[in-house]
């Protein structure tokens, strides 16, 4: 490997990077303001902004060539946290059922042995994130603050309420298939590693 690239890949402080660490740092902050005040208003703002600094540091790293390791590591980990606080500050306030709540972080448990087996077949630790997953990340991270608008009694609540949970359903069952899908992927890899060991 070229020793210039892999020190691009070592590289911790850049702007992709402290875009989602400061994503990371608005977690708490959010279910605070969604269970304690109940600022609904801040926290669509505070989900709008995570929305939109989850776009702004794609667009960075690839524009200004800063991708990373942990820059890897953090965007998902971010995008995540926010999609399990969010569903978990929805259910607490009883404005989606708890089922919807469950599927999608039972979706993650799903993938929990994918590491393990990359790394018996000695590949990395994680696959590519595919398209499928970004859209289906892009739905669900939409359709959150359109839920939280939809609880209101405001002349916008029924508009957001059916945009919302349409992006929600769509969202939900976008991230099963990728989730499948990142399955069908490492039964390939095995396949080839197999193949090639005869």
């Amino acid at each position: 490997m070229n020793p210039e690239a892999s020190g691009a890949e070592d590289r911790i402080w850049t702007v992709p990077n402290a875009l989602s660490l400061a994503r990371l740092l608005g977690v708490p902050v959010f279910l605070w303001l969604v269970l304690g005040p109940k600022a609904d208003g801040w926290a669509v703002a505070l989900l709008m902004l995570a929305g939109f600094s989850d776009w702004l540091d794609g667009k960075i790293a690839r524009a200004w060539n800063q991708t990373s390791r942990l820059g890897r590591l953090l965007d998902p980990l971010a995008d995540r946290l926010y999609i399990l606080a969010t569903l978990f500050g929805l259910a607490m306030r009883e404005i989606i059922p708890w089922w919807l709540a469950l599927a999608i972080p039972l979706r993650d448990v799903m993938l929990l042995g994918i590491p393990l087996v990359l790394r018996r077949l000695g590949y990395g630790p994680a696959l590519p994130v595919h398209f499928l997953g970004k859209a289906a990340t892009a739905n669900l991270l939409y359709a959150f603050p359109l839920l939280f608008l939809a609880y209101h009694d405001l002349w916008y609540a029924t508009f957001a309420g059916i945009v919302g949970w349409s992006l929600a359903i769509w969202g939900t069952g976008l991230y099963w298939w990728s989730g499948v899908l990142y399955w069908v992927q490492v039964r390939q890899l095995a396949r080839e590693a197999k193949r090639l060991k005869r």
